[in-house]
């Protein structure tokens, strides 16, 4: 028998006369699926919580980690204080050190005139120097003419002299001073008579004369000299020998009598002794010093010892050498025509270009010089107008 179970509306089973026992439904696919979901509900949560929880421990160490940075911020924050402090300090100092607004203006006032007075002085100092240039030149000027005086009249120097008084025109130039008129007058007075004299090559006539001591070794003396006949060769034949040995002999003694004896046809021409080899020698030896002393006189300029040598030396050559050698005819010209150039010279006197600029340099430094150009310009003219009457 059977019993049947017939659930009611409330879900409690009502008994009846028959009871058939089934077996249970099958659970119903919603309660699984609300477990699925309800697992994976939990599982969210669970997950939410361990972000939730990661995200706080983040935090917190983000918010630890802002904290040591503020607090190291915050110490440079205070040593930069301390330092605007240490600084602010030394800057109250500093103010304290300071002038007042009367200093201040006083010191202004002074830096006022000492410019003023700088500007005074440097203009002072820039005329003062001006005409301490002008007065170096001048006395330049002075010096190189006195150079020129002392060339002219000891060494006879004629080109070193009219470069020297050239510079001092070209500083009279530079000047631009209507006062030194008179002093460039007297200048370009003493150049062209030094133009006007003739130039001398005192270089050139010493080695002319030197040339001729070299020549006088060769001149030929009065009486013709006979040759000696060389040395016989040492490779002459015997047979040669004894040919020839006649005619040498005969040839040695008239060479040995001519040197005692001369015949000469022109009986109209007085008749001169001959000369030694000593007295030659002693003949051109005598012809040497005279060329040294016209040397001598050439390079010091002294006309009259140079003239009187040449002289000396014309006659010893007309005396004693032969005038028909070439070597002899030659020597007496060039001896006629260097007896003719002048070793000395009458140069102009440059004291009174030396006595104008010297009275030009002294105007210029009197007090009265002092006045303007324009004005100085007449009284300067009119004074070298009376010094030159």
């Amino acid at each position: 028998m059977s019993e049947t179970v017939t659930p009611t509306g409330d879900g409690v089973p009502v008994s009846g006369e028959t009871v058939t026992a089934t077996p249970p439904p099958a659970p119903a696919p919603t309660s699984s699926r609300s477990s699925t979901g309800l697992a994976v509900l939990a599982l969210l949560i669970g997950a939410a919580g361990l972000a939730a929880g990661g995200w706080s421990v983040w935090q917190t160490r983000t918010l630890h980690m802002q904290d040591q940075a503020q607090m190291a911020q915050l110490e440079d924050a205070r040593s930069q204080t301390r330092q605007l402090e240490v600084r602010e300090q030394g800057l109250a100092a500093q103010f304290q050190r300071l002038p007042s607004a009367e200093e201040l203006e006083e010191r202004r006032r002074q830096l006022a005139q000492l410019q003023g007075d700088q500007q005074h002085l440097a203009q002072q100092f820039q005329e003062v120097v001006g005409q301490s240039r002008q007065t170096w030149r001048l006395t330049e000027a002075e010096h190189l003419l006195r150079m020129a005086t002392l060339r002219l009249t000891a060494l006879q120097d004629i080109p070193s002299a009219q470069n020297l008084l050239q510079a001092v025109d070209e500083i009279l130039k530079a000047q631009n001073d209507p006062g030194a008129f008179a002093v460039r007058q007297q200048l370009a007075n003493s150049q062209q008579a030094l133009r006007q004299l003739p130039e001398l090559d005192r270089t050139g006539l010493f080695v002319q004369l030197a040339a001729l001591r070299d020549q006088v070794q060769h001149l030929e003396p009065l009486p013709p000299r006979f040759a000696h006949p060389e040395p016989d060769q040492p490779g002459v034949q015997k047979e040669e020998e004894s040919d020839n040995r006649f005619v040498r002999a005969w040839q040695r003694l008239r060479e040995r009598v001519s040197g005692y004896f001369r015949i000469d046809f022109s009986a109209d021409k007085p008749i001169k002794p001959l000369l030694a080899d000593e007295t030659l020698a002693q003949t051109r030896l005598a012809m040497n010093l005279a060329l040294e002393q016209a040397q001598w006189g050439a390079l010091n300029g002294n006309q009259e010892v140079y003239e009187r040598a040449l002289t000396q030396a014309q006659a010893v050559l007309e005396a004693h050498f032969n005038s028909q050698n070439p070597d002899s005819r030659g020597l007496r010209e060039t001896l006629a025509s260097l007896s003719e150039k002048p070793v000395a010279l009458n140069p102009p006197d440059l004291s009174p270009t030396l006595a104008a600029l010297q009275a030009y340099i002294a105007r210029r430094e009197s007090p009265e010089s002092d006045q303007s150009p324009a004005q100085a310009a007449p009284a300067g003219a009119s004074a070298d107008q009376e010094e030159q009457l």
